[in-house]
């Protein structure tokens, strides 16, 4: 049991170093979000799972369209602000040095501050599939 969390940690720990020296515009000044995967690697100890490391920098006061993830989401907000809106649940916001969770499947937005927002964002999920599915209104 204790290899797969090992395992997981240490991904995160080698992703958080990656991105907190990834070169990365403020967010700020950007006009469109800026999504980097830094790492999508099988995870050995458990058959058709796959972690995946992304770099996300999202410019000030967006609002990301409605979709879901073919897995557990877990992300940690190195600057600014989102706010998390998970569908049929009141509106998590979390700031610099905080940490959201986005259970499977659950269906779910996020809207960046008035300054921006850039976030590690660690998922654990369905080898194969792809990183988001948008939901149709």
């Amino acid at each position: 049991m204790w290899k797969p969390i090992t395992l997981a940690f240490l991904i995160v720990v080698t992703g958080a170093a990656a991105a907190m020296s990834h070169d990365v515009r403020d967010p700020a000044t950007l006009q469109k979000p800026l999504i980097q995967d830094l790492l999508t690697e099988s995870l050995k100890s458990t058959e058709g799972l796959e972690v995946v490391l992304s770099h996300v920098a999202l410019p000030p006061n967006l609002t990301l369209p409605m979709h879901w993830h073919p897995g557990e989401e877990f992300a940690y907000i190195l600057q600014g602000s989102v706010t998390l809106i998970l569908d049929g649940e009141s509106e998590q916001k979390a700031f610099s040095g905080d940490v959201g969770v986005v259970p499977l499947k659950k269906v779910h937005t996020a809207r960046s501050g008035d300054e921006g927002a850039t976030i590690l964002v660690f998922r654990v999920h369905e080898e194969g599939q792809p990183g988001r599915v948008l939901v149709s209104d």
